[in-house]
């Protein structure tokens, strides 16, 4: 007898610095609850590049029915649980899972000026021009976002039904898809930009504040591409 993906968590086990730590696998189960109860699509969101020094902010959207039969991808995860070459193999697969998906983007000049939860609403928002672009029923949609604050809300014109849950790039299955593409789509951009300032070493750090990156600050100062108000020290902030 067939069983329900939902009822059959596999839960793994892997050590951390000799600690055990349950990893699920990302289900549909909440966005089958909310399609119960009248949403036509569910939308599941993610940010990545929040706590980076240099880049965009990046947030991943994901679009499903949650009723359509149609296997999640095999090793699915939140994005920070899987390795880059995991990451890289399962983005197409989840793009494909998706009925549409979109990356928005706010750059590290919009940081600098808005502050970076302003900047999260508004990547989101313009991810959500792309899907409606496309013709995606926005509106009709429930935006599954992840976490407790819902930051994407004072950035829309016209209010959306947003709902927030806690752990949702582990739980839900749209919101970890959502993750891996967002965090392949920027990474990418900051392999890009790496060949322009080798010395940064964004095609490892990804614009996070490493020790190598730091130095790199010290020595040559701050790019364009850095977000200068989270640089609080003058000698980092100055461009040669």
């Amino acid at each position: 007898m067939d069983v329900p993906r939902q009822l059959l968590r596999r839960v793994r086990r892997r050590r951390e610095r000799g600690i055990e730590i349950a990893v699920s696998d990302p289900t549909l189960t909440v966005e089958r609850g909310l399609e119960r109860r009248g949403a036509s699509l569910v939308i599941g969101i993610d940010e990545v590049g929040r706590g980076a020094l240099a880049g965009p902010v990046a947030v991943g959207l994901c679009v499903i029915r949650a009723s359509r039969r149609a296997p999640i991808p095999a090793g699915l995860r939140d994005s920070k649980m899987l390795s880059e070459v995991a990451r890289e193999r399962i983005a197409p697969l989840a793009a494909a899972w998706a009925l549409d998906s979109a990356v928005g983007l706010a750059s590290p000049q919009e940081v600098d000026e808005l502050g970076i939860i302003a900047c999260l609403g508004l990547a989101a928002k313009r991810g959500l021009g792309l899907l409606y672009g496309r013709g995606v029923d926005v509106a009709g949609s429930v935006i599954l976002l992840d976490g407790s604050h819902n930051w994407l809300a004072p950035a829309l014109s016209t209010p959306l039904n947003v709902v927030t849950r806690v752990k949702a790039d582990r739980d839900c299955a749209s919101v970890a898809a959502a993750s891996v593409m967002a965090k392949v789509h920027r990474d990418r951009l900051m392999i890009d930009r790496h060949a322009d300032t080798p010395h940064y070493g964004w095609d490892s750090n990804k614009g996070y504040g490493s020790t190598l990156h730091m130095e790199a600050i010290a020595s040559h100062g701050a790019s364009d591409f850095h977000r200068r108000s989270w640089l609080k020290e003058p000698a980092l902030v100055s461009t040669p």
